[in-house]
């Protein structure tokens, strides 16, 4: 119900409302500042209010700049998330949208940026045609400073002189008439040689690849070119820092002001007979460039996160042990110092023979209670092919690099005293991590395992791809039988891509102790889990229990699981609840 989905997400509603809040109040604030107030009263006669549409756009683009980071810094998300261990669930569970936030701050960077840029174009435009407007208006004669001296508005500049013959009107008889000719300048030129407008391009240009090359079909068939035009974020944050340092836009200065009030002096600028005018010329300054205040931290505790990176990269990792499973799965078992593991947890890992940049995530297959910890590779990808062809072919062992690891949502599967682990193909990974550990708990008699029932879910499209985990099923289905506690687990395993054949050697042997699959206990069910009939039984199992579910699988399977325990989840809090987690890399 949405009741429900309200109680179970109110937190991060907060979140983005405060967030959406935020952008809201600093673009109608700004907005309403440069198309009001007075500082700006002569700059605004010659953009309009392109100039508020620009100022308000870069404020929020300075905002978001600041919060874009902060999402994927790993180490920081792992120390919240470890300091918030006896927080409610409730708070916990946001730190699994990092990466949700970190697209929706990407999607607000993209949209300020083409406001901003849009309305450049705009005030280029409105520069070059006061600038070449006759000197009727007030936009043409304020455009015309820079003929009278080095006080300038207009950032482009003609290269008319004023003439020495008598003038009909001298409002600042300081001047002087005359003037060295200035420069030609076009709005392409400012536009692709000034530190602005360059900067502003190579900004914008590294932007857009890095939006288009983050969607889901690039990054999950092409990732090293999502991988290596992401980092162009480099380029962006320099940009950004020093885009605002030459000051194109202006406004007068507050002595100025004081001097020469502009709505005071302006009709002098356009009186002819010039008898009463006895304002002084104004003055005008650059706004300063302030990006670098909102992004300094950030980018320093971005840089302390990298630097760790590096750190613990350079950490020897020991492969003690290489399997080659079916489905083209390659099973690395490994050791490092002082490395310690939580259950569901990830690490990245880099293979400098096939990469030396490239780091991809995989999550731990291993338990905590094991002298070792392991990943599971299924290939996807030119990497996962190298790596894998360089573990088959090697004549000596491939170096492996080790960040992590990493806290993600699976880590609080024992929160719960009822679980439901789902995982689709190599998705299973996280999983094993937990069945191996409560394997352990059961062979220590651990006491304080809260979690008394889970039901585990895998999804597979061939037969292959159940073969290295059935191992681990069939020693657990062992385990609890002997300790009593055969009811603990459920399993249930999806054969979601079959063959006639497959289907008919099934049916023939239906009555057989023993499945013809996998060889275990429980009985492969051929094609896809009918979920609300799988989430009433768990309901009705267990109707005043708090269920977590659990899923390491593609983003339809997400929202197809999302409903169902919205829909199953009672309104009253002392009833059955369940809450959806999905691990996020």
């Amino acid at each position: 119900t949405m009741g429900n989905w309200l109680v179970n997400h109110w937190f991060s509603a907060a979140v983005v409302a405060a967030w959406l809040g935020i952008n809201i109040f600093l673009f109608t604030y700004y907005f309403l500042f440069f198309d009001r107030n007075d500082q700006y009263f002569y700059t605004r006669e010659i953009l309009g209010s392109a100039l508020a549409w620009a100022r308000a756009s870069a404020k929020c683009l300075n905002f978001n700049s600041m919060l874009i980071l902060l999402p994927v810094c790993r180490n920081l998300l792992s120390f919240l998330r470890g300091t918030c261990a006896c927080c409610r669930r409730t708070l916990r569970k946001q730190l699994d949208h990092n990466l949700s936030f970190h697209k929706l701050v990407a999607y607000a960077l993209a949209l300020f940026t083409a406001v901003h840029t849009i309305a450049h174009l705009f005030n280029l435009e409105r520069y070059n045609r006061s600038q070449q407007a006759p000197g009727g208006s007030l936009a043409a004669i304020v455009s015309k400073l820079h003929l009278h001296g080095k006080n300038w508005l207009n950032p482009i500049h003609s290269n008319h002189t004023v003439s020495t013959g008598p003038q009909p009107c001298a409002p600042w008889p300081s001047r002087p008439t005359h003037h060295p000719p200035a420069s030609p300048q076009t709005p392409e030129y400012v536009a692709f040689t000034t530190i602005p407008g360059l900067t502003g391009v190579i900004i914008t240009l590294a932007l857009i690849l890095m939006v288009t090359s983050s969607t889901e079909f690039i990054r999950r068939n092409y990732f090293e070119v999502f991988w290596y035009t992401h980092h162009l974020f480099i380029v962006y944050f320099a940009g950004l820092v020093i885009h605002g340092i030459a000051g194109l836009v202006r406004g007068q200065t507050p002595q100025s002001m004081r001097e020469a009030p502009p709505r005071l002096c302006a009709p002098c600028m356009l009186d002819r007979d010039c008898g009463y005018c006895c304002c002084k010329e104004p003055e005008f300054g650059s706004i300063p460039a302030e990006s670098w205040k909102w992004v300094l931290a950030p980018v320093i505790l971005y840089i302390f996160e990298r630097l760790l990176r590096v750190w613990r990269a350079q950490q020897k990792v020991v492969v003690t042990k290489v399997v080659m499973h079916p489905s083209r799965v390659l099973e690395l078992q490994l050791q490092k110092k002082g490395f310690r593991m939580e259950v569901g947890q990830y690490i990245f890992v880099n293979c400098p023979a096939v990469s030396l940049l490239e780091w991809h995530p995989f999550t731990l297959t291993s338990a905590p209670e094991e002298d070792f910890f392991s990943i599971h590779i299924r290939a996807a990808g030119d990497w996962t092919e190298g790596i894998i062809d360089a573990f088959q072919q090697r004549t000596e062992m491939p170096r492996i690099k080790v960040d992590g690891p990493f806290g993600t949502a699976s880590e609080d599967v024992f929160q719960y005293e009822v679980a439901m682990l789902v995982g689709a193909g190599i998705g299973v990974t996280p999983f094993a991590s937990i069945l191996k550990s409560i394997w352990y708990k059961f062979q220590h008699a651990d006491q304080a395992l809260k979690t008394k029932k889970i039901y585990f879910y895998w999804l597979c499209r061939d037969t292959g791809a159940f073969a290295w985990f059935k191992d681990l099923l069939a020693s657990l289905e062992q385990k609890m039988a002997e300790s009593g506690k055969a009811d603990f687990l459920t399993y249930r395993l999806f054969l979601t891509g079959w063959d006639t054949s497959i289907a008919n050697n099934a049916a023939l042997n239906f009555d057989t102790a023993t499945d013809t699959v996998t060889g275990l206990r429980h009985k492969t069910i051929f094609g896809r889990p009918m979920w609300n009939t799988e989430f009433a039984a768990v309901a009705t199992a267990h109707p005043r229990s708090v269920v977590g579910v659990f899923l390491c699988g593609p983003e339809a399977l997400a929202k197809s699981l999302q409903r169902s325990c919205h829909q199953h989840s009672s309104l009253d809090p002392r009833k059955v609840q369940f809450y959806f987690n999905k691990e996020n890399f």
